[in-house]
């Protein structure tokens, strides 16, 4: 396991949120909190350090983490979020997860940092059929390798990945965790689970 004291971890929530129709979708209530608050509860116990990546509401996202926003123009994605996050970072290893998967537990992010490899510089999340690179553990040294993709004109989290020196890593036994809410339909089928959020 990596040592907590050596571990960041970064909550993307700086997205448009376009098919929520704009909505934030870190804040939006689920079962009387938001989003965020699900994932951020579960990361804060893993991690020494806690940023949130949003570009709005900064406030409101400040109750969960220190708040980093992209230095990059013009909402270039979830990478802008990662390089940023990369880059103020102090630890070895950067832990990743958006905001909008709300059952996500414990025990998969404990596999996730179990299962990476020091010989590799990525260990992204895979539910067996696909990987899942906004749920993943990289090393900041990849900084400046993230900053000469973008600047290539890539916006491709998963193409970056691929990139690199990277390892699968098979979370296919907690398949609940990569329910992730992108639409306002997405959100109604999750609330008529018959699911306990904690």
């Amino acid at each position: 396991m990596i040592d907590k004291s050596n571990l960041t971890a970064v909550i993307l929530a700086g997205g448009r949120s376009s098919r929520m129709n704009g909505e934030d979708k870190g804040l939006i209530l689920l079962n009387g909190k938001p989003m965020i608050a699900y994932v951020a509860t579960v990361v804060k116990e893993k991690a020494g350090h806690l940023f949130i990546s949003a570009n709005r509401n900064i406030e409101q996202y400040q109750e969960y983490g220190k708040v980093i926003t992209d230095a990059l123009d013009d909402f270039q994605g979830p990478l802008a979020g990662i390089l940023q996050a990369l880059q103020s970072a102090n630890t070895d290893y950067l832990l990743i997860f958006p905001c909008d998967v709300p059952l996500l537990n414990k025990v998969a992010v404990d596999q996730l940092l179990n299962s990476m490899r020091q010989d590799m510089d990525i260990g992204v999340a895979d539910d067996g059929i696909r990987m899942h690179p906004t749920m993943m553990i990289v090393k900041t040294k990849l900084a400046q390798n993230l900053v000469d993709f973008l600047a290539s004109g890539q916006r491709k989290l998963g193409l970056w990945v691929e990139q690199n020196n990277f390892l699968k890593i098979d979370l296919s036994a907690y398949p609940e965790i990569f329910t992730n809410l992108n639409t306002p339909e997405d959100f109604n089928k999750c609330l008529t689970l018959n699911t306990s959020f904690d």
